[in-house]
């Protein structure tokens, strides 16, 4: 009888061990869900920021998330959220931001619609489609774009144009 005893209770606390194993895996298994989700937004949001800024885009480690372990994935994300807040701070901060204010202070409202032109800083379509082209494809016209996406898209277009795609305006501003 004392031997069926041990031997019951040597059963029943290798059964609780494989169940505390189990759950360690299941744990771990939802630890590394939960973190590959935070990293996917942070790298996108990272993305999205230095694509608008026309900063380039940031590269991943190009190491699997299967051969990371939690300690490790979990810095990764630290990582990729730092890269995401720097970038947003970035882009808060258009080199020519008084410019633009003042060219939209004398165009329209930030979603105006009135063709051929559209946005704060009444943009055409094919201005649109050259200088803002992946916010275009995703977005429709400047009418939908956030006031960063508009301004930015004006930063690329003042590298090679200046302010003349504005005439009165920017003469108004004393910019030309």
């Amino acid at each position: 009888m004392l031997f069926l005893l041990c031997v019951s209770a040597a059963l029943g606390a290798h059964g609780r061990e494989a169940g505390k194993a189990a759950g360690r895996r299941s744990s771990r298994l939802g630890a590394l869900h939960y973190l590959e989700g935070r990293l996917r937004r942070y790298e996108q949001t990272t993305w999205y920021w230095e694509r608008l800024t026309g900063a380039p885009l940031t590269e991943t480690a190009g190491r699997t998330l299967s051969a990371m372990d939690v300690p490790d994935l979990r810095r990764t994300v630290a990582r990729w959220e730092r890269r995401a807040l720097k970038a947003h701070r970035t882009a808060q901060h258009p080199p020519h931001m008084a410019q633009w204010m003042c060219i939209h202070h004398y165009e329209a409202a930030w979603n105006d619609v009135g063709s051929p032109y559209w946005g704060g800083l009444q943009m055409s379509l094919t201005f649109q489609e050259r200088y803002g082209g992946w916010i275009y494809r995703m977005k429709g016209t400047a009418d939908h774009w956030t006031p960063l996406e508009q301004i930015w898209t004006a930063e690329k277009a003042l590298k090679s144009r200046g302010f003349w795609p504005w005439p009165n305006t920017a003469r108004l501003c004393g910019l030309i």
